[in-house]
């Protein structure tokens, strides 16, 4: 299955909530979900029972558009985070969180993840001075995340570092934004994951 790439905001109106898919539209109150607060189609506005299963295949919908990633690969994330010690849920999410071009969109130097896993697979990344293409790589504490000199000054960029002051920078990253360069310092607690999705309907669903 190909990467979806139609319109993102279509996908936040189906299943209800905002996935940070769109940046600055967003932060403005200008995207689709603000302005139609409803499903698209020409029966969006009905109300409609959902089963106990489509419940659970929504959860995983919103994580998987949520942090951009495929089935395949989804799959093989939850199968590491249930081979961890712990709630099997908490560790899927810690893991989704340490994936590079989720941690370039942490730092604020990529105002969607879509932009930020544009970023890493063009090369713009090095991670402790090397460069790396892969946006499944999962970052580690200590690691020094750093935009290419040539791409600093790239427009985007500079803009999602100054939406970046609104927003705020996540806890977990140490960032210094006049060098476009930060430190993965931890992996983040659950609680300090603000994302609207209930991974424990998605433990379910793989576990029948």
């Amino acid at each position: 299955m190909a990467r979806y790439t139609g319109p993102v905001e279509r996908i936040e109106r189906r299943l209800g909530v905002s996935l940070e898919l769109k940046g600055e539209r967003r932060l403005a109150g200008k995207s689709a979900l603000d302005k139609r607060p409803y499903a698209p189609g020409q029966h969006g506005q009905r109300r409609s029972k959902i089963s106990e299963y489509g419940l659970q295949l929504r959860e995983k919908q919103k994580i998987k558009y949520y942090y951009g990633v495929l089935e395949k690969q989804f799959r093989k994330f939850f199968h590491e985070a249930n081979r961890q010690e712990g709630s099997t849920g908490e560790n899927l999410i810690k893991l989704l969180e340490r994936r590079l071009d989720n941690v370039v969109y942490r730092m604020g130097f990529a105002s969607t993840r879509r932009f930020a896993r544009q970023l890493v697979t063009h090369g713009h990344v090095l991670v402790n001075g090397k460069k790396v293409n892969i946006p499944s790589y999962l970052v580690k504490e200590g690691d020094r995340i750093e935009i290419k000199e040539k791409t600093k000054n790239n427009p985007q960029v500079q803009r999602a570092l100054e939406l970046s002051k609104q927003t705020g920078i996540a806890p977990w990253v140490d960032v210094d934004r006049d060098k476009v360069a930060g430190i993965f310092q931890r992996v983040p607690e659950r609680s300090e994951v603000n994302i609207p999705v209930e991974e424990r309907l998605v433990v379910e669903l793989y576990s029948k």
